[in-house]
């Protein structure tokens, strides 16, 4: 049962970031834009039960919750801590299933997208996801098809404002140093 080390505030005024103290999983990312889509995780589901929860967000040591707005942040919070505390900890399956993920979203390109999708992935694992996870969020690579590099944020990313205007143009930037022609679009 993970403790709540400390609770910060996000760039995205609906969401909250808590910091736990033992890992809810090794690596592997959980986000969940509805109660429907949580309904196979104990913790995200038990999260959307709560009145407001709009998106539920965890990886590693930290869970992002974000709320549609209405309500107070106290109240909001300790209701949130009651299913965040009773989750387990993460498990040693959950590297395995880490590194199974990792290769199954390589299977269908070509060799040469497969070295162009890493080179892109390196660079975002560099500069990109380590600032959109300070801020309680994630950036997921979706696809690459010919010059189109495909995106979804999430956690506290997926409805903050700034995410579709100023970081998706730096992440463009970015890439563009590797690929001048690809175009970054987020859905």
């Amino acid at each position: 049962m993970p403790k709540i080390d400390e609770i910060e505030d996000t760039p995205n005024p609906n969401a909250k970031k808590f910091i736990l103290k033992e890992p809810l999983t090794w690596g592997i990312t959980r986000s969940f834009d509805n109660s429907g889509e949580a309904q196979s995780d104990p913790l995200a589901a038990a999260l959307f039960e709560i009145e407001y929860v709009t998106n539920v967000f965890y990886v590693d040591h930290w869970i992002t919750v974000t709320q549609d707005g209405r309500a107070e942040w106290p109240e909001l919070l300790r209701a949130l801590a009651v299913p965040i505390r009773a989750a387990p900890a993460a498990d040693a399956q959950s590297a395995q299933l880490t590194s199974a993920a990792a290769s199954s979203a390589l299977a269908d390109l070509s060799p040469e997208d497969q070295q162009r999708l890493e080179l892109i992935s390196d660079l975002l694992d560099r500069e990109i996801r380590p600032y959109l996870q300070g801020d309680g969020g994630d950036l997921h690579v979706l696809g690459l098809e010919s010059d189109r590099l495909t995106v979804h944020y999430q956690g506290a990313c997926g409805s903050c404002p700034s995410s579709l205007s100023g970081t998706l143009v730096a992440i463009e930037n970015l890439v563009h140093s590797i690929e001048p022609d690809i175009q970054v679009i987020a859905v």
